[in-house]
């Protein structure tokens, strides 16, 4: 009955499809909180990595190697089982939230920093000289120039972070892919493991591609943006120059 071209397979799909859009919708859950965030988190330590404190800098540092250099399933079972035991379970989508956030957000942090030191040195100057404080130059000056070079980046990560959430499984969680194992797996809905996992897939698949081609394109959009700059400075020190001549 597991076999991908099984009707009945198919019909006990379909039969329980309430179970799969259960887990889609935990899924989208535990990734919409843990976005929030990792944006939050990203932007934060990423602005402490390109202040001018080396205390910050150093905080800042210790957070993306220590993060970036375990695995996040580690990460969540850790923080699950380390709340569990302490007496203060806060619960499996919770518990996905907080660890996706804070894995991500560690990547966040490195594309905000990277954004900001982008942006030519002489912004940085011209902000100080008019006396703006490191925060107003930021938001004033800094981060509307490299937001167009975060925002790729930016979204991969989402994608990753989607993807992620099937983490949550090692953990009994309630997301798409743990709650596929269970009906695969099930007393009375066992059996149906082609079909089952073939919809679980497509229904990421469905998420994530759109967020993919929108990173590609934006991506694609910046690299001809900053070509017709180049092109256009070009053509105006031509043109500079045979006026001086």
């Amino acid at each position: 009955m597991s076999g991908i071209f099984s009707l009945r397979a198919w019909e006990k799909v379909w039969l329980y499809r309430g179970t799969f859009l259960l887990g889609l919708f935990n899924t989208v859950r535990t990734a919409v909180f843990a976005i929030l965030l990792a944006l939050a988190l990203g932007i934060l330590f990423g602005l402490m990595a390109t202040s001018g404190k080396r205390a910050l800098r150093a905080v800042s540092r210790v957070y993306v190697e220590l993060i970036q250099n375990t695995p996040v399933l580690l990460q969540t079972c850790f923080l699950y089982y380390a709340l569990a035991f302490s007496g203060h379970s806060i619960g499996i989508i919770t518990t996905g939230i907080l660890a996706l956030g804070i894995y991500t957000g560690a990547y966040m942090a490195e594309v905000v920093r990277a954004g900001i030191e982008a942006v030519p040195k002489g912004q940085f100057e011209a902000a100080q000289s008019q006396g703006f404080s490191y925060l107003e130059k930021m938001y004033y000056i800094i981060l509307p120039q490299s937001i167009k070079i975060m925002l790729p980046p930016m979204v991969n990560q989402v994608v990753n972070l989607i993807k992620n959430t099937s983490c949550l499984y090692i953990i009994g969680g309630a997301d798409l892919i743990s709650l596929t194992y269970s009906f695969v797996t099930g007393e009375n809905t066992g059996g149906a493991y082609a079909p089952a996992y073939l919809i679980s897939g497509l229904l990421f698949f469905v998420i994530c591609f759109p967020l993919s081609k929108t990173a590609s394109s934006w991506e694609t959009a910046l690299k001809r943006r900053e070509q017709r700059q180049v092109f256009a400075r070009k053509n105006a020190g031509g043109k500079e120059a045979m006026a001086d001549e």
